[in-house]
């Protein structure tokens, strides 16, 4: 079976056990893996994000602190913590940049926070 790049790299996102949210600098979503569409759709009640703010399904405090975030990925910054969420997962916010090492935006991970 032939796969193009574009299924491979669906498929590697969907396999993550964590949610992925892309968006582009614009802070619009245009991406988002299986458990992405499933939290926000089946669990929060969502419908169809993509192609839409980023801040729809976001709280104003949220919203403060990713534009912010954005503005340090902007000035070639790293992955940023931002927290831990009400689910007790960290958040992270990760810069996505083209060949030239320019932003074309970013994409929001979280992660169950385990603590021992």
């Amino acid at each position: 079976m032939e796969l193009s790049k574009e299924q491979i790299l669906s498929y590697l996102l969907d396999s993550l056990p964590y949610r992925v949210v892309f968006a582009d600098t614009g802070h619009v979503i245009r991406y988002m893996n299986r458990e992405a569409k499933y939290h926000y759709y089946q669990v929060r009640g969502y419908s169809n994000l993509i192609g839409r703010s980023i801040f729809e399904c976001h709280s104003d405090k949220s919203k403060d602190a990713l534009i912010a975030a954005v503005e340090k990925l902007k000035n070639h910054g790293n992955e940023i913590y931002l927290g831990v969420s009400v689910r007790n997962e960290r958040k992270y916010i990760n810069p996505v940049r083209n060949e030239k090492g320019e932003l074309i935006g970013y994409f929001e991970r979280f992660e169950l926070n385990q603590q021992k």
